[in-house]
């Protein structure tokens, strides 16, 4: 049984890991803990507004027996790449993890990614890609993995050390942080040069002018300190996002199936269609937040006209057309897959109107 019990996390606690961050030793009362990882400092907006919540729920909703332990900034150990495997492997209990950081190992969800897919609401977005995850993913690339919630962030933006975006030309000579193939795809065509990192590497890689700059939605800035190290910041006008992220909130399988009935009842009341929701609604409600920071900070913060976004949707339907040829050449459904995302991201950006 990889799940870790009472006695397992104490001992950790005394190696001094239990008391860092939001984790802390076992709860006295409770039947089991869970180790929970993930790559963020707590201030992230998904640490504070989902998984901390989150936790909470699970423990009040089984009567302390279980405790659920969070252990932000990989404190267990390891790179964010690794987070999958931890989960799949029972490194931990459960985690939260970016399937893009490993590429080419789950290519169905690189269609959440696409240019111009997902709308300018995350809750939303986060739905759809909970659907399009049952269809092409669940059964397959995450069968090794207990999915409890996927989902996506809100409208990215493009954060520079120096002067912003306004035309596509400004793109051109640009060495800029990328979260994922589709991504860095779409930056190289508007004539970028895409250097791919996981997001807690994107400061430091910033401030030694490794890079010009990135993107990332405005809700993780803060966590990073971002706003300190670039000085302006270009955002996407229109109703769908330049690109987005694919998230997974995931547990091990054996420590799911250890569970007696009434507390897996526990985990599947907190699990799917609208917890994923949740994720992504914590995803805009730090946006929110981190938008209005940033503001009253001072830097530059400009909107793209939509002349200009038309410019970008085009480039990224060349992006999209290469990727369904990759697809095809796969063997997999690559125009359907497309079609199908976009229609769950209609579907639940109408509802949420």
């Amino acid at each position: 049984m990889t799940m870790t019990l009472k006695m397992a996390a104490i001992g950790l606690a005394a190696l001094g890991l239990g008391a860092m961050g939001s984790a802390g030793a076992a709860k006295a009362d409770a039947e089991v803990t869970l180790r929970c990882q993930h790559f963020l400092s707590p201030m992230g907006s998904v640490p504070r507004f989902f998984m901390e919540p989150w936790a909470a729920a699970i423990e009040e909703q089984s009567g302390g027996r279980i405790d659920v332990e969070l252990y932000p900034a990989m404190q267990l150990g390891g790179a964010p790449p690794a987070l999958y495997d931890q989960i799949r492997d029972g490194v931990i209990d459960c985690g939260w993890a970016i399937p893009a950081y490993t590429p080419g190992r789950f290519p169905e969800a690189e269609a959440m990614e696409l240019p111009f897919m997902t709308s300018m609401s995350a809750e939303a977005s986060s739905r759809a890609a909970w659907d399009y995850t049952q269809q092409y993913l669940a059964d397959t690339r995450f069968s090794d993995v207990h999915l409890m919630a996927v989902h996506v962030h809100g409208p990215g933006v493009i954060h520079l050390n120096g002067d912003p975006i306004v035309e596509v030309e400004d793109f051109n000579g640009l060495q800029l942080r990328g979260p994922s193939r589709q991504a860095n795809a779409l930056l190289e065509r508007l004539g970028a040069t895409p250097v791919g990192m996981p997001v807690p590497a994107f400061p430091e890689a910033l401030s030694r002018g490794v890079v010009d700059g990135g993107v990332i939605p405005w809700e993780v800035v803060p966590a990073l300190r971002v706003e300190e190290l670039a000085n302006s910041h270009t955002q996407i006008g229109g109703d769908r996002a330049l690109y987005n992220t694919y998230f997974i909130w995931a547990m091990n399988p054996d420590s799911y199936a250890a569970l007696p009935d009434d507390l897996k009842a526990v985990i599947d009341a907190n699990s799917g269609l609208e917890t994923s929701a949740w994720a992504g609604r914590a995803m805009d409600e730090g946006d929110d937040l981190a938008f209005d920071a940033i503001t009253a900070r001072g830097n530059t913060i400009v909107t793209l006209s939509d002349e200009v976004v038309g410019e970008l949707q085009v480039v990224g339907e060349e992006v999209t057309a290469d990727w369904i040829a990759e697809m095809d050449g796969l063997g997999l459904p690559g125009a359907q897959m497309v079609e199908d995302a976009r229609a769950l991201v209609d579907q639940y950006s109408t509802t949420a109107q």
